[in-house]
């Protein structure tokens, strides 16, 4: 953490800001392991030359001073009864403004920053200059640690995506699809990783229209014989995520539909094997995208072919067509290449990697191949 806090500190030298305003709730935690709930209290972590602050509602009180790791804990409140202590966190951000020069830039993420509040500091005579880019660009390679908390989201998402699997049939919902593996996270995190926290999405859409949706929640629609189902996760284990994602069928798949599911894996697993660091995102969304339009399919991959993934569910770097960014050993992808057929349905596989020196390594596992996903 002290290492970001300086790094972060010396890109404020640079642009000679002298203070910072972290409002990204992933980057919060990204700068003082203080993972918040966000509601309608504004939360803040500051960095200026001496000290990193977090300014918290009094309901966040013990939280924060649990869990962040800052030099200094601000707290305002809500209750008559200490609301002379500081009753906005205006006041905490007012008296550290105050220690500014007249005209001083202060960094912020002009991707977060409510308009109010940057309308407020350049009232007073503040340049606001930007840090989210800084910060974005910091979190593209992941150290050590965040890829070993990766690596063990990876297993938990790859166990519950099997332990779905198992229980495919007609008739069940696809609120039941997803529950079904979320019983197996809830079972094993405290096992493996007592005190952890989780963050779990999933979702399961079935039937021609609703997998042609590449993203829509879980409802109550039970799945019938003879369809497409797909089936996506991810697990966030202390804050750093995973994604797997699957599709399968209830019956035997068609003819055009088994073509298309051949192409989409071909497409992932030349992703797979061919993405690595010292190509642009460019380049490595072609290579999937390529055997999607060798196929005459592409007008029907309609969203980029992998993303970034970390603390986001989805994260820069974004493996896009038009990306001309390089790609570094330690980035970290989900590797999704989808296509989507209104009278076919939608097909996607997902997995997650980590880029090392001479490609990448996949951190999630699961059955793949269409004899192994037909129920």
């Amino acid at each position: 953490m002290s290492t970001r806090v300086d790094r972060l500190r010396e890109e404020m030298r640079r642009q000679e800001i002298g203070l910072a305003l972290i409002l990204g709730h992933e980057n919060m935690f990204y700068y003082s392991n203080y993972k918040a709930i966000i509601y309608s209290r504004q939360i803040i972590i500051t960095v200026d030359e001496k000290r990193v602050s977090a300014i918290v509602p009094g309901l966040e009180e013990d939280h924060a001073k649990a869990h962040a790791t800052v030099d200094q804990v601000l707290v305002y409140y809500e209750h008559p009864e200490k609301v002379a202590q500081g009753g906005s966190y205006q006041y905490f951000l007012d008296g550290m403004l105050a220690e500014l020069p007249k005209g001083a830039r202060v960094g912020v993420e002009l991707g977060a920053i409510p308009m109010g509040m940057a309308l407020y500091i350049q009232n007073q005579g503040f340049t606001l200059c930007d840090i989210g880019t800084f910060i974005q660009h910091e979190r593209y390679i992941k150290s050590a640690e965040e890829i070993a908390m990766m690596e063990k989201a990876g297993d938990l998402v790859s166990k519950a995506m099997a332990a779905s699997l198992e229980q495919v049939r007609p008739g069940v919902t696809e609120m039941d699809m997803d529950q079904f593996g979320n019983a197996l996270i809830m079972e094993e995190t405290p096992r493996l990783y007592p005190g952890a926290t989780l963050d779990i999405f999933v979702m399961s859409p079935g039937g021609l229209a609703r997998t042609n949706m590449p993203h829509v929640f879980s409802n109550t629609r039970k799945y019938q014989e003879n369809e497409i189902v797909l089936h996506s996760r991810q697990v966030g284990l202390d804050g750093y995520r995973a994604e797997i994602e699957r599709t399968f069928f209830l019956g035997k798949p068609s003819d055009k539909q088994r073509e298309v599911f051949r192409v989409m894996t071909e497409a992932q697993q030349t992703m797979l094997d061919g993405i690595r660091p010292g190509m642009t995102a460019g380049e490595a969304d072609a290579l999937g995208r390529r055997v999607i339009q060798k196929a005459g399919l592409g007008e029907y991959s309609n969203h980029r072919c992998g993303h970034g993934i970390g603390l986001g569910l989805h994260e820069e770097p974004y493996l896009r067509f038009d990306n001309d960014l390089v790609l570094e050993e330690g980035m970290s992808f989900s590797i999704e290449p989808g296509i989507y057929i209104p009278e076919l349905g939608g097909f996607r596989h997902s997995d997650t990697v980590i880029l090392t020196k001479g490609g990448s390594r996949k951190i999630t596992q699961c059955k793949r191949e269409l004899e192994e996903l037909i129920f």
